[in-house]
């Protein structure tokens, strides 16, 4: 991913110009709403026909350069462990891919010309990460995300074809990530919303945050809720190699996903649209031990009735494990409707020919093909599929 330096680093090779150091190196960004182009303004056009599967990308992101800019002086970098709990060398490589990167977070005609090249036709876009915003006063995070949603909003509006969006919620208060979380749906139209597997340090099952209602809201909604991580929280061991990213986020998952399977969320909101990326941490590949944990002890039972990996079975996950054999993996034990193609798209961590990775998968069939590259995204979240083309009969 594309991360910052510490608020107050003042190394003399981080040039961080417009956003300052409590940001990150980046060029002057393009306005959304002027950049976004047609997909007959894109240099190379996806073929698309009437009776093939679109291609659905339902993890990338976007930075919103306006919100970049009024967000300068809170200092984010503080409170983000991606960058508190990483050494010199890290934060160095992060800032020189933000040079090489950034437009691609937000100059849409950049974004498409990449979709045709990877061969995809559609993208879910959500938040760059680091503008959740849970640190500040629950209405400026309203506010905040309200901004977030609306920048998203625009680039789905003006090339509906090509983008779907998820949007945000300032889960620090649990009225207002209601309210944003409705009108991201209701009246922008977003899919679902990207929210942290953590909120300032606590479990999104952590009673003081009573988000309860929020999952409630979300199931009535139908509405995906994104689960993605930020570096792990309590991460001190892993500063060195880029750890908090590579063990870190999968981590991240493995624990927000176990709490909310042990806690009861699942149990009580048994239709809620959980999404795991990065293949959905480690749980989904090490399933086993939390089963026979919760047979084996009465402190693993003290909430769920059945074994834990039957609500892992409601969970969704994404293409991004780098290895087909370990989508074969998800396949093979939760099914082929809860896989759906993810990229990481623009950052250094993501998957550049996701196509590619999903027709090395051992074995896989028509029907798992059509599921994984766009079919089961067209189902969860309601794209629109148009009628397909009838073929002729002879």
């Amino acid at each position: 991913m594309l991360y910052r330096c510490f608020a107050d680093c003042s190394h003399h090779s981080h040039d961080h110009g417009l956003f300052g150091a409590s940001s990150f190196n980046m060029p002057e960004l393009a306005d959304p709403s002027s950049e976004i182009l047609s997909t007959s303004d894109s240099p190379q056009k996806v073929r698309r026909n009437a009776d093939r599967q679109r291609v659905i990308d339902i993890h990338c992101h976007y930075l919103n350069p306006e919100v970049a800019r009024k967000t300068i002086k809170l200092k984010t970098a503080a409170h983000d462990p991606s960058i508190v709990y990483a050494n010199d060398l890290t934060r160095q490589t992060n800032v020189k891919q933000m040079a090489d990167r950034a437009s691609k977070l937000s100059d849409i005609g950049e974004r498409i010309h990449e979709m045709d090249r990877m061969g995809v036709d559609m993208q879910v876009v959500s938040p760059a990460p680091f503008q959740y915003f849970y640190f500040t006063a629950p209405k400026l995070g309203a506010s905040l995300a309200r901004e977030v949603n609306e920048g998203i909003a625009s680039i789905v509006a003006g090339n509906p074809e090509r983008f779907a969006g998820f949007g945000s919620v300032p889960l620090q208060s649990v009225e207002h990530a209601i309210q944003e979380l409705e009108h991201a749906v209701l009246d922008l139209g977003l899919r679902g919303v990207e929210i942290n597997t953590q909120v300032n340090g606590l479990n999104l099952t952590d009673p003081a945050l009573g988000l309860d209602p929020f999952f409630q809201r979300a199931q009535e909604l139908k509405a995906a809720v994104f689960l993605h991580p930020i570096g792990f929280t309590h991460a001190q061991r892993l500063k060195d190699h880029y750890f908090n990213n590579v063990i870190g986020n999968p981590l991240e998952t493995t624990l927000a996903l176990s709490h909310i399977i042990f806690d009861g969320v699942l149990a009580r909101y048994p239709k809620l649209r959980i999404i795991a990326p990065h293949g959905g941490g480690y749980l989904p590949h090490y399933w086993a031990r939390m089963d026979h944990a919760w047979r084996a002890r009465p402190d693993s039972r003290t909430i769920i009735k059945t074994r834990p990996s039957k609500y892992l079975e409601k969970v969704y996950f994404d293409t991004i494990t780098f290895d087909p054999r370990m989508i074969r993996n998800l396949i093979d034990r939760f099914g082929a409707k809860q896989v759906l193609l993810g990229t990481d798209y623009p950052y250094d961590m993501g998957e550049t020919n996701p196509l590619g990775l999903i027709a090395s998968i051992p074995g896989i069939d028509a029907l798992e093909h059509e599921l994984l590259i766009g079919g089961n995204a067209e189902r969860l979240l309601n794209l629109g599929l148009k009628k397909r083309a009838q073929k002729k009969q002879p």
